[in-house]
């Protein structure tokens, strides 16, 4: 291969790391939530609730940033197809519990 040739492909890659690179800054700010997560939640708290499998939704955190939780009997992949990933900016994390249930007296 030709030095030439080398070189140009070599800057390709070079644009091509840097038009990524400012697509995901773009796209982290643009992901920036407008809304309190208080209000997302109780926005989203009863449609995420009539998922069957699902027994609860809660605030969270990742990576020391809010996040919403949402409490499931089993993961499975049918639920995570469900489950948005991000609402409203605010990120989603299933967590498998269990069922719940209340405790008796």
């Amino acid at each position: 291969m030709s030095s030439i040739v080398k070189i140009i492909l070599m800057l390709i890659g070079v644009i091509f790391l840097i038009v990524s690179c400012r697509t995901v800054t773009e796209q982290q700010e643009a992901d920036v939530p407008e809304k309190s997560i208080e209000e997302v939640l109780d926005k989203y708290t009863d449609e995420l609730m009539v998922i069957p499998g699902v027994v609860g939704v809660a605030q969270g955190l990742l990576n020391d940033k809010p996040c919403i939780t949402v409490l499931v009997i089993k993961e499975t992949s049918e639920l995570k197809k469900k489950i948005p990933k991000f609402l409203e900016g605010y990120p989603v994390i299933i967590e498998e519990t269990g069922e719940i249930r209340a405790l008796e007296e």
